[in-house]
């Protein structure tokens, strides 16, 4: 069984991890991984759409006649005391590199310009706009207040 957002909201944590480890050992899920040392302080999730059918936001990205991108960037995770140390970024490079290695294709990003705003960086799970900027990714279209789709073609 794979839980992905708020399917199996209820199921315990324990099984969730053996779910998620089951994934990454089969070869059905991928990350680029960031390590200080021996320590993983940090990963960016990607996958094809396959792989990663839902994003936040759904409705308003369906709106419109928008081909679906080859591969997908959908979440980060930096670890407290590593947020603002370009964690999120050196993972970020990491998954274009991987996704370079399988063939590459059109990559499509979720992030937030929090451009003149406070955010607080353990609420970025999609990572900053831009992070994305900087790395070559074309602003598409919005679809939130402060979300965008953003792609790289690779």
């Amino acid at each position: 069984m794979w839980y992905h957002g708020k399917d199996g909201a209820e199921a315990p944590v324990e099984e969730k991890r053996k779910a998620k480890e089951a994934r990454v050992r089969n070869g059905k899920a991928h990350a680029a991984l960031v390590y200080d040392g021996a320590e993983c302080v940090g990963w960016c999730q990607f996958g094809p759409v396959a792989e990663l059918p839902r994003i936040h936001n759904q409705r308003a990205y369906a709106k419109g006649d928008h081909p679906l991108p080859d591969w997908r960037i959908t979440c980060f995770f930096s670890g407290k005391g590593y947020r603002g140390n370009g964690v999120a970024r050196t993972a970020l490079q990491g998954a274009v590199e991987q996704i370079k290695a399988l063939g590459g294709g059109v990559i499509e990003g979720y992030p937030e310009d929090i451009e003149g705003r406070k955010a607080t960086p353990a609420f970025l799970f999609n990572g900053a706009l831009h992070m994305f900027d900087r790395l070559g990714f074309e602003r598409s279209r919005k679809i939130g207040k402060h979300k965008w789709v953003v792609t790289l073609a690779v």
